[in-house]
């Protein structure tokens, strides 16, 4: 087992993901059902024949997603046996955990139904679906972290220090926060070693803090927070962008100012947003271009050294990027967008 051999298999996995013309083809089809029966043409086939056992419709092509992605990640990591390898796919795995947490903690927060917060959760990382599961049945935010603290598992230990906080102010971002310091920090810790891959995956983990601090820049502009405070949301550990770039962007006084700051760093992509949206305060419109950059980013390590972890971060994004397209496409069947709109909504790598 060696990097040829594990870049010979992403790459092969790559091939076989789904091309610009077959999208097209995707997006042509003028209903749920035509467009399942368009994807039962592709690798998610027997996913949706599962699927459709359970389903029909949009959570049908939700759930086949899931499977999928769920069923490929094993699989590199059944055959990805190097330790380094191990380590780094692990990392990115550890994320969906991470987002499965939010999701749940989310829900019972705002007393959405436990099948809402089950068709939100991919059981990709480390925590499996049965004990996703038990965790969605919990009776709230208090219950869930309970839970995962009885079980050992090392989220606890981030939400317990911080529910306080929460129960105080009742932010389900003190929360939130608290997960992304623990996830980033604990990955950083992984590849703090010298060598060009733990270089290459600390360079990937400190561009996604990057995104994530901006965000919630974003949030905290807008709805006029003070720096001081502001500053408990915030994640060490960015690229481009220290604590002290962080607190003059907290400081400005509107988001159109932020991005034209940001003018002078590399997301200056995002003064293409258009002047009406910022404008509006809609924050959603920037933050799908900062999710496109971070695509484009990961998925572009394919061009990277063919001997190194490279193919794993490229394949990872790519495929992340492929299920996501595909659930847009699927939603915008069901709210009739015209074709061109849906186009501009994907990312193409």
């Amino acid at each position: 087992m060696d990097w040829g051999y594990i870049n010979a298999r992403m790459r092969g996995m790559k091939s076989r993901l789904l091309d610009r013309r077959t999208l097209d083809a995707l997006i042509l089809q003028p209903d749920p059902d035509s467009l399942i029966g368009e994807l039962e043409k592709t690798a998610y086939r027997d996913d949706l024949i599962e699927a459709k056992g359970r389903y029909t419709g949009i959570p049908a092509i939700e759930y086949a997603l899931r499977t999928n992605m769920v069923r490929t990640f094993r699989k590199i990591l059944a055959f990805a046996k190097k330790e380094e390898a191990d380590r780094y796919i692990r990392i990115f795995l550890h994320r969906w955990d991470v987002q499965n947490i939010k999701t749940i903690l989310r829900g019972k927060n705002i007393h959405v139904t436990n099948d809402e917060i089950k068709s939100c959760i991919v059981p990709a990382g480390e925590l499996d679906e049965a004990t996703l599961t038990e965790l969605v049945r919990q009776k709230d935010p208090r219950a869930v972290i309970d839970l995962l603290a009885t079980w050992r598992i090392s989220y606890a230990q981030p939400l317990t220090a911080a529910f306080p906080s929460f129960a105080r102010d009742g932010g389900i971002g003190i929360l939130e926060t608290a997960l992304d310091r623990y996830y980033y920090a604990d990955a950083l810790a992984a590849v703090a070693g010298p060598g060009p891959n733990n270089a290459l995956i600390r360079q990937v983990l400190a561009t996604e803090i990057d995104v994530v601090n901006i965000r919630t820049v974003l949030r905290m502009v807008r709805d006029r927070v003070e720096p001081a405070e502001a500053a408990a949301f915030l994640v060490d550990g960015g690229r481009d962008l220290d604590k002290k770039a962080l607190f003059r962007l907290l400081a400005l006084p509107s988001i159109g100012d932020v991005v034209a700051a940001l003018a002078a760093t590399r997301y200056r992509f995002l003064a293409a947003v258009p002047e009406e949206a910022i404008r509006a305060k809609k924050i959603s419109a920037i933050e799908r271009e900062l999710e496109r950059f971070l695509i484009r980013e990961g998925a572009g390590s394919f061009r990277g050294d063919p001997l190194s972890v490279a193919s794993l971060v490229g394949y990872f994004w790519a495929k992340y990027n492929e299920v996501t397209n595909i659930r847009i496409i699927a939603r915008c069947k069901t709210a009739d967008f015209p074709v061109e709109r849906v186009r501009e909504e994907l990312v193409y790598v």
